[in-house]
């Protein structure tokens, strides 16, 4: 297979999770573009600014659910955690999405979690501000299916990757979409410029700390990728894509 960089520069922020590819991961964040300027003003004055800072909870599984969260500025990573105390990353949202769905409009509990991975400013739109703005303006309401179908995506695409790629491809895979959007070309390598844990890929891809860390290093032991500090080098991207292969 002819080898070809994973990427020419350094991607803008991009939502993240499991996924074939990096097309359309961050489709989501671009819901409220229809609005005009006043009517996205309008959707500020009714929630309430809420600043996280690294690591806070914007809610938490179990919680009494009340509305959306619209985030502004930072990252937010929304997981579940099982009863056994294990974590399964749903996806690492960005500026623009929306979380803390499915119950839009209120009612219920969180399913899952959202934390702040870095200082994160929210805007906190309740379910009965919601409903009034769904009631008065007729594009929320349009952009509100726009951000539902982005998110039906998002997990729809997770339970593909889960239930046809093994845990192999789903590694490789994740390699390389991190690649495509964090990557640094560097001579025929490609560095991933963002920090990350094996505990992070793990959740990621539904495995344990333990099994990525072997993986990675029997990744390293065929010159596939280096481990540099924090950071991945990935020096082979044909022999990830050839995992991705089927005869």
């Amino acid at each position: 297979m002819e080898r070809r960089p994973c990427a020419k520069a350094p991607a803008t922020d991009s939502a993240l999770f499991l996924s074939e590819g990096v097309a359309g991961l961050n489709v989501g964040a671009h819901f409220l573009d229809r609005l005009s300027s006043n009517e996205k003003m309008r959707i500020v004055e009714a929630g309430r600014t809420v600043v996280v800072p690294q690591g806070g909870a914007v809610f938490n599984q179990g919680d009494a659910h009340d509305g959306i969260f619209i985030i502004r500025r930072g990252h937010v990573r929304v997981y579940y955690t099982a009863p056994s105390g294990r974590e399964v990353t749903l996806a690492y949202w960005t500026p623009g999405h929306f979380i803390g769905g499915p119950e839009i409009s209120g009612g219920g509990v969180h399913m899952w979690s959202g934390i702040a991975m870095e200082p994160s400013e929210i805007t906190a739109l309740p379910g009965a501000s919601l409903q009034k703005l769904l009631a008065e303006m007729p594009n929320l309401a349009l952009a509100l299916i726009d951000g539902l179908v982005a998110k039906g995506r998002c997990y729809s695409s997770m339970a593909q990757m889960l239930g046809t790629r093994s845990v192999i491809e789903r590694l490789a895979q994740h390699l390389l979409n991190l690649a495509e959007l964090h990557g640094v070309p560097d001579g025929e390598t490609v560095l991933i410029n963002r920090k990350i844990t094996h505990d992070q890929i793990a959740a990621m891809v539904g495995s344990t700390r333990q099994w990525v860390t072997m993986m990675l290093k029997r990744f390293q032991a065929k010159r596939i990728i280096a481990i540099e500090g924090s950071s991945i080098r990935i020096k082979r991207v044909d022999l990830l894509e050839t995992m991705l292969s089927k005869d």
